[in-house]
């Protein structure tokens, strides 16, 4: 197997015997191993990468419609990766110390190495159907590990609607994916990267761009669909800092930037992307404003930060996408220590709220010194990766001509200086001194606290080196999203220059906004309406519409009579099969091909007189007499045209169902002495399905369909399945299949009926 596909598919593995270590103290360091080496596996593919070579490797998928899959490893593969991988680690040495002692914490490594092994398959996929699959895979995984406490209800509705929100606009990705596909005359990404101006020219463009948005920004927590994100924090804090602050919702961001080749340049594109990742820094951001618990909080300001990146991208320009890459590098190292502290500030302090982290720092100083590094890069200081990121950010967005440059400037400075709000809240407040009560708890222990401080000293670090150990991966990552050779150098001082005035005045204008922050937030609040307006609250009296139509049309469907459901399954039938034989109208019919004879005739009559009598009889014997003779009729008019095997099938069948019948009627009360009501609606029903049986009866008579069937059966039987009878090849080889769920169906049936006899000789026995 090859190296890429190996590192995919090693994660499931792992997933699958990770029971077996789970109960041990030291799992969550044991399990972090493979992670710690898929990463130290793509750092070892890093040169090559870093100097323009794409890795690529192709298995056999499904040779018969010409599809394999492929894996490639370019620049922005191998950021993706590396953060996957190197912050899994982390997440999962973390899982071992807070869940410590939980019963479910087998389960909770189980599906979080699933998950991890899905999210490496996006980024590594280069095949559309193959990538569409692991897209499939975070979010059935994502919603167990957003339920996992999942016998609070908050918990299962969190996962519900992050399931439904994302499911959804992964279904609109899979019809964007296969139209694409079928525009570009591929399913492998990187065939498709040569062809973007075809793509760009066709009139399906605008409906594959539609739809592709629909995925990816459900999925990054765009505006309008923001609102599950925050919702989703009702998952334990490892599955907060994991999903959905460095993986899952950056998925749509990686997403944008592998489909910029095909997809991006528009004004189509440009247009969508600037508008809603502009909304939704600023809402978000406000939010976050608004927030008190410390998790929701940084939800929010998530939320504003893929905003951000998604505005960049939909920019297009090389300096905005250089911004994007390195605003989601450091945010992914800031963000993941703020959302793994305040689950160690919860877990060994009890503070869930931000008026509760001051004077953490007494009783955390490890935590919080972590915590406050990480702040102080998300607040873009010196010398913070942050504030490269937010220095390149201002600058892509100044360059721009005419007014989107100032506009969205202004938007870009309005919603940083927000986030310095969020920074100053979580980051720095728990070196601030408490001043109504004295902070309880104790230092986390070494697994709570190692992995909040290396992301934060890695934000320190890389803004301090960032030649050397950022500028050459933002490169690559950079050329492989807009597939030009491009060389960022990245530096923590230009001088003294406009960029820089506009980071000192958002740092202001955010210490502005938090030491006012009770009176505006006070003043501001009524504008805070998303509980009350808003899309979550379409998407609650959606679900809840759906929920009432269910309801009604359950009732009518299942109302618990056989007579309905017969109606409603023969009406279905007969609509579908209708439709069918209308669009075949222009074939020759086999009318012409009919040569009845005498004793045809009369089984025929036989039959029609049995199935009168069988409906009109008054008398139950009578009727199961009557139905007799139509079974009968049937054997003889198998035998009649030479199918004696047929035929003893249902003489036995016929037999049976005779008996059966006879046995159960005489314990039935007697017929109702009330004179039955004319069944229109059932004669209509009755008379249609016969008319389309007889109508599809003939239509196989057409010579076009009844000689190429017959054909390929009677030439393929002997050569193939080595049988003579033709019939039996059909249903023992070319429909086994369906004829093993038949014989299943009856099995489990048979099963049924056993346990129901069983169960009431029991309560006879008990009675006596």
């Amino acid at each position: 197997m090859s190296g890429l596909a190996a590192a995919v598919l090693s994660g499931f593995v792992l997933a699958a015997i990770a029971p077996l270590v789970a109960r041990s103290r030291h799992a969550g360091w044991l399990l972090a191993l493979l992670p710690a080496g898929l990463t130290a596996y793509f750092l070892s593919l890093a040169p090559r990468v870093l100097q323009g070579e794409r890795v690529s490797e192709q298995i056999s998928w499904v040779p018969s419609l010409g599809l394999q899959a492929s894996f490639a490893l370019d620049g922005l593969g191998l950021l993706f990766a590396l953060l996957i991988c190197g912050i899994g680690a982390l997440v999962l040495i973390y899982a071992g110390g807070y869940l410590a002692g939980h019963p479910h914490l087998p389960r909770f490594y189980v599906v979080i190495l699933a998950f991890m092994a899905s999210m490496l398959g996006i980024v590594l996929a280069d095949n559309l159907l193959l990538l569409y699959v692991f897209w499939g895979g975070t979010s059935i995984t994502s919603y167990l590990l957003i339920g996992f406490d999942h016998e609070q209800d908050k918990a299962r509705s969190s996962a519900q609607q992050a399931l439904l929100v994302t499911v959804g606009g992964e279904l609109a990705l899979l019809g964007g994916l296969v139209l694409l596909a079928s525009v570009g005359g591929t399913f492998e990404i990187s065939a498709l990267s040569d062809r973007g101006g075809e793509v760009r020219a066709d009139p399906l463009y605008l409906p594959i761009l539609g739809l592709v948005l629909l995925g990816a920004l459900t999925k990054s927590a765009q505006f309008p669909f923001h609102f599950w994100l925050p919702n989703a924090m009702a998952a334990p804090a490892p599955v907060s800092a994991y999903l959905h602050s460095a993986t899952m919702v950056k998925a749509g961001i990686f997403l944008l930037a592998r489909l910029f080749p095909v997809l991006g340049g528009t004004d189509a594109w440009t247009i969508a992307l600037v508008a809603s990742g502009g909304a939704t820094l600023l809402i978000g951001a406000f939010l976050s404003y608004h927030a008190v618990e410390v998790k929701r909080v940084l939800a929010y300001s998530t939320v504003a930060a893929l905003g951000m990146m998604v505005l960049l991208l939909g920019v297009g320009t090389e300096h905005s996408v250089t911004a994007a890459m390195v605003f989601l590098l450091g945010h992914a190292f800031y963000k993941g220590t703020l959302f793994l502290f305040a689950g160690a500030a919860d877990h060994e302090a009890r503070a869930t709220r931000t008026d509760q982290l001051p004077g953490l720092r007494r009783v955390m100083p490890i935590s919080a010194a972590a915590a406050a590094l990480a702040g102080l890069s998300m607040a873009g200081l010196l010398p913070f990766f942050g504030f490269i990121g937010k220095e390149l950010v201002f600058e892509s967005l100044f360059e721009l001509p005419g007014l989107a440059g100032p506009l969205l400037l202004a938007v870009a400075v309005a919603g940083n200086a927000l986030l310095v709000v969020v920074a100053l809240r979580v980051g720095l407040r728990p070196l601030m001194r408490a001043t109504d009560r004295r902070p309880k708890g104790h230092e986390a222990p070494v697994s709570l606290w190692l992995g909040p401080l290396l992301l934060s000293v890695l934000g320190v670090t890389t803004g301090l080196l960032p030649a050397w150990l950022a500028s050459e991966l933002v490169s690559a990552a950079v050329s492989s999203t807009i597939l030009q050779p491009v060389d960022v150098e990245l530096a923590l001082w230009h001088g003294l220059t406009l960029i820089l005035g506009f980071s000192l005045l958002t740092l202001l204008v955010g210490l502005g906004l938090y030491a006012w922050r009770a009176r505006l937030r006070a003043a501001t609040a009524p504008a805070d309406m998303g509980r009350r307006v808003g899309p979550e609250q379409a998407y609650a009296g959606l679900t809840a519409l759906t929920n009432q139509l269910a309801r009604r049309l359950t009732g009518w469907l299942q109302n618990g009579y056989l007579r309905h459901y017969l109606v409603v399954t023969l009406v279905t039938g007969i609509g579908l099969v209708s439709a069918a034989l209308l669009r075949a109208s222009g074939l020759e019919w086999g009318l012409g091909r009919l040569d009845l004879r005498v004793t045809e005739v009369g089984l025929a009559v036989l039959v029609l007189v049995g199935a009168f009598v069988a409906v009109r009889s008054q008398s139950r014997m009578g009727t199961v007499a009557a139905l007799g003779v139509v079974g009968f009729g049937i054997a003889l008019i198998y035998l009649n045209f030479g199918a004696p095997d047929l035929a003893m099938t249902q003489v036995l069948i016929e037999t049976l169902t005779v008996i059966v019948f006879v046995l159960v009627l005489y314990h039935l009360p007697s017929f109702s002495t009330e004179r039955p009501r004319p069944r229109v609606r059932d004669a209509a029903v009755s008379l249609g399905f016969g008319a389309m049986m007889t109508a599809l009866v003939l239509f196989t008579l057409t010579p076009e369909v009844r000689e190429s069937i017959s054909r390929f059966f009677l030439e393929r039987s002997l050569p193939d399945a080595h049988g003579r009878n033709v019939v039996n090849v059909i249903l023992v080889d070319f429909r086994a299949l369906d004829t093993m769920g038949e014989i299943a169906v009856l099995a489990l049936a048979g099963l049924g009926v056993f346990v129901l006899l069983r169960i009431h000789a029991e309560h006879r026995q008990a009675r006596r």
